[in-house]
């Protein structure tokens, strides 16, 4: 985690514990960079001052703090967490361990460069460490653990309350390995020519955000194909399709939740996971029939979309391909019992584990999300209070307080995700060595004065003579008024010395 930019963000933001830590530790680096500068410019004019050695600066070298784009923070206390008491810690304390598993493997090793732009950067591998060793098995020591390695800190898009939900499943669906006149819609994996700028096309799981390029021949790239063109059969026909569905809309939801299990006649089933995507942005088709005025706002779910869909197959082509980005899937080794597995790399747990933006933050993060959600029906106001670990992404989720809710596998899960596009209160839990209220704390004090050496070469102002005022509780106080310092001199006025404008003579060409 670079350290050169982390001030600016906390001053903007008028959180006050942190800014009074960042206030200080700013006012140490420009006091010592100050009397650095001064030092060099009074060494030639006093020679005397070049056998006095350079002082070495007593303050450690303290780490500044994080800084995530487009946020603002609020520090808070455990109590001041709402509905902190009443979550399943140990739980939470398992998922997050499962985190860790993919944390520690890395400790020792390079951290990979992206860690290193974003905010908490590689400061979870301190308390995976400590939770290497700790397997609880009660409430109360799980609780303890987030609390003594982590501070809570209220996060929200900067100028905006709250966070924003979304939710998301496994989907549970018919196929059938070949084509029928039933399952007619393909499911394809990644094609040979697709092809990611500093990607190995062999590689496993391209970026789900940024440009993807068609390679035509050697040297040639061009903009992939759109949804539009893949379902009019670009592709078809290469040995690409893993499975055939019955339904378009069920492999365009496939694609929006990035993982899916197909169960096949003869009764097996095969997972497929997220591998790649064609590089057009992801379109949100409940947006559009909202703009449309389809179906209202407040009554947006899942479930309304596959109905109008089904009612309108004409609309629903033409609204499919309004969202261009396409998904490609390949295959996992995972059995019925198993959950997907996200981007961190470890299996998904129902209810504890959420999608957020992977270009802010760090797999691993436990975030306790606190408000009120649809769970039990359309309508219900459940409240929801639960601490969550950050261990997938999506192309939708984008900002500091942004999370997809993952709630498990089949059709029930579908249900309740499909229902959520609420705001809610995030709090992100840092780790303790990223905590400015602690840097502050353990900041040292300022330097001794300088000794009268040295206090001879930079003499001072007279001093304040002393003036003795009543105070309102009518006792006299000396109060020290400091003597006026005398402006400069005005700088003379001189007027200007003009010269007589001298011309120049062209020489005629013709002579």
């Amino acid at each position: 985690m670079a350290p050169e930019a982390r001030i600016k963000s906390f001053l903007k933001n008028g959180a006050t514990a942190l800014c009074a830590g960042l206030v200080v530790l700013a006012s140490f680096s420009l006091g010592a960079e100050a009397a650095r500068r001064h030092y060099r410019s009074h060494h030639h004019r006093h020679p005397e001052v070049a056998t006095i050695p350079p002082r070495a600066l007593p303050y450690p070298q303290l780490p500044l703090p994080f800084e995530i784009p487009g946020a603002q923070y609020l520090p808070l206390a455990w109590a001041d967490v709402k509905g902190w008491s009443d979550d399943d810690h140990l739980a939470a304390y398992r998922t997050f361990r499962a985190s860790c598993r993919s944390i520690n493997a890395q400790t020792g090793a390079s951290e990979p460069k992206s860690l290193e732009l974003k905010a908490l950067g590689g400061s979870l591998s301190e308390p995976c460490r400590a939770a290497r060793s700790l397997q609880p098995t009660d409430e109360a020591t799980a609780k303890s653990f987030f609390e003594n390695n982590f501070s809570p800190l209220r996060i929200s898009r900067l100028g905006e309350p709250d966070g924003f939900v979304t939710g998301y499943y496994e989907p549970v669906l018919e196929g059938s390995r070949t084509q029928t006149d039933v399952y007619n819609v393909p499911v394809y994996r990644r094609p040979s020519n697709l092809f990611v700028r500093g990607f190995n096309q062999a590689s496993v799981s391209l970026p789900n955000k940024g440009p993807v390029y068609r390679k035509i021949g050697r040297r040639k790239l061009v903009p992939y194909y759109d949804r539009g063109e893949i379902e009019d059969g670009k592709i078809a026909g290469r040995g690409l399709e893993i499975a055939w569905l019955k339904d378009p809309t069920d492999l365009l939801f496939a694609q929006i939740q990035g993982s899916a299990r197909i169960k096949f006649d003869d009764g097996s089933t095969i997972r497929l996971n997220y591998d790649s995507y064609n590089g057009y942005p992801y379109t949100a088709v409940g947006r559009i029939l909202i703009e449309r005025g389809i179906i209202p706002k407040e009554e947006m779910s899942m479930q309304k979309i596959r109905e109008w869909m089904a009612q309108n197959p004409d609309g629903a082509k033409e609204l499919r391909r309004q969202n261009r980005s396409y998904i490609f899937f390949h295959e996992v080794n995972l059995s019925d019992t198993d959950e997907a597995v996200g981007a961190q790399g470890i299996p998904l747990t129902a209810g504890r584990s959420i999608a957020v933006d992977k270009s802010l933050h760090v797999y691993g993060t436990p975030f306790f999300i606190e408000g009120e959600l649809p769970i039990e029906s359309d309508r219900a106001k459940t409240p929801f209070h639960r601490l969550m670990i950050a261990q997938d992404t999506g192309s939708a989720i984008i900002g500091p307080a942004r999370a997809d809710l993952y709630f498990g596998a089949g059709a029930e899960a579908g249900r309740v995700s499909g229902r959520l596009r609420h705001p809610m209160h995030f709090v992100m839990l840092v780790p303790k060595s990223l905590d400015p209220n602690l840097r502050a704390a353990r900041l040292p004090v300022p330097d001794p004065r300088p000794s009268e050496k040295i206090a001879k070469l930079f003499p001072q102002p007279p001093a304040a003579k002393p003036v003795v005022s009543a105070a309102t509780s009518g006792k006299d106080e000396t109060v020290a008024v400091a003597s006026p310092v005398p402006l400069p001199a005005p700088r003379p006025m001189i007027e200007p010395v003009r010269e007589p404008r001298r011309h120049m003579k062209t020489r005629s060409h013709q002579q």
